[in-house]
């Protein structure tokens, strides 16, 4: 094997991993930054499968690291957009209410927007028809008016473009393999690293422990599926039902893409693999051992709901919940002629092993040698501009 050096390794080339050697070049022009991504493409996994709503940041609280960037993450993230002529869909969302119990969850996420300074409306259901005629709600309803969808792809496609103009060396096809002392071993070439960045997503755990880190926290994949209506436009803005807030999952709901197509989803399926997308597909006998046995535990005692969740999740498999679901939140939506689904993804769901408890929050830790990103998920994507200034602000070294 080839030995190089570089001054910055960054393992993992999804937004997180492009959006952090970004940032680090605009500090440092002189550095020598490389990207290792074991796909062929950056933003194979969850940075290019996502729904693609900017989400504004109501849904957290105010001293999460969630509420502390989403708000400003979404600007940017627009205003990129913008800039760069990419699709942008500035649709909005409606927060309503299936049931009764919903409703006093409104006040906490309208408190929540006001803590965020997030805009959040209050509207009767007949305001709500306003924008959607077809929206149900047991009662009032929440509008955002700054939820936008970008196209997810599109804008992974800028970065790495991006990133490239500005001499960062991108290497695809290259899996991280191990560490030895100083050394990093991949699968086809040995580097030495001035400093590691892990944004690894699904194997994100693993990379953190070759380093002494994720001592108490594993990886725990979750599988969304998205059902695409017959046709676009048969909604005009996204609609969520109110969240369970004591879990970051938001439920199904109505989503409408930059491009206006509708999909409805999406799932929350406990995945039997990392990469667990469909069929047999990047199967993984040690990976199954050891999740399944976790999921088996969980399940039994049901910490953080998990027994209910699976019970409430499997039959989402079946395109007639889903579309049962979706009656919940709007009128007729057999006419919407849902079909078909869209590609899987796979929320890498990080769980402390200490409390047996999912971590709601962007979880990262590091030393003077390296950072790791344990746990960015949704809405990692919303935030990645602003997360690459705070991650690289907290390095332990002078960037």
């Amino acid at each position: 094997m080839s030995l190089s050096k570089a001054d910055f390794v960054i393992i993992g080339g999804g937004v997180v991993g492009i959006t952090v050697a970004l940032e680090i070049r605009r500090r440092q022009p002189q550095a020598s930054i490389t990207v290792f991504d074991k796909e062929n493409q950056c933003g194979f996994h969850a940075s290019g499968r996502n729904s693609g709503v900017l989400h504004a940041g109501f849904y957290y609280t105010a001293d999460s690291l969630k509420a502390k960037f989403t708000r400003e993450g979404s600007r940017k993230m627009a205003a990129y957009c913008e800039s760069r002529g990419l699709a942008l869909n500035r649709c909005g969302k409606l927060v309503v209410a299936r049931k009764e119990a919903d409703v006093p969850v409104l006040d906490t996420l309208l408190e929540r927007a006001g803590a965020n300074g997030v805009r959040l409306e209050r509207l009767t259901l007949d305001e709500a028809r306003k924008i959607e005629p077809r929206v149900k709600s047991r009662g009032d309803c929440l509008w955002s008016p700054d939820t936008v969808s970008v196209n997810p792809r599109e804008v992974m496609s800028a970065l790495v473009e991006d990133a490239h103009n500005n001499n960062i060396n991108i290497v695809t096809n290259c899996a991280f393999v191990a560490r030895s002392n100083d050394t990093l071993i991949f699968s086809d070439r040995k580097v030495q690293a001035g400093f590691v960045i892990n944004a690894a997503g699904l194997y994100a755990d693993r990379v953190a422990k070759q380093f002494g880190f994720s001592e108490h926290y594993t990886i725990m994949p979750f599988k969304g599926l998205y059902l695409n209506a017959g046709r676009v436009g048969t909604v005009k803005t996204n609609i969520y039902p109110v969240p369970d807030i004591a879990n970051p999952f938001l439920g199904v709901h109505y989503t409408v893409a930059a491009d206006g197509q509708v999909s409805i989803g999406p799932t929350a399926i406990p995945a039997f693999w990392r990469e667990h997308y469909k069929g047999v597909q990047r199967f993984s006998p040690r990976e199954m051992t050891s999740i399944v046995s976790q999921q088996a535990g969980l399940f039994l005692r049901n910490d953080f709901g998990f027994r209910d969740l699976v019970i409430a999740e499997l039959p989402k498999y079946l395109k007639s919940t889903m579309i049962k679901l979706a009656g919940e939140l709007a009128e007729n939506v057999e006419q919407d002629g849902f079909a078909e689904w869209g590609p899987a993804g796979i929320r890498a769901q990080l769980i402390d092993q200490r409390t047996n408890k999912l971590e709601m929050d962007f979880v990262y830790e590091g030393d003077q040698g390296s950072f790791h990103v344990l746990n960015a998920v949704s809405p990692a994507f919303t935030c990645s501009l602003s997360l690459a200034e705070y991650f690289v602000d907290n390095f332990a070294i002078d960037v």
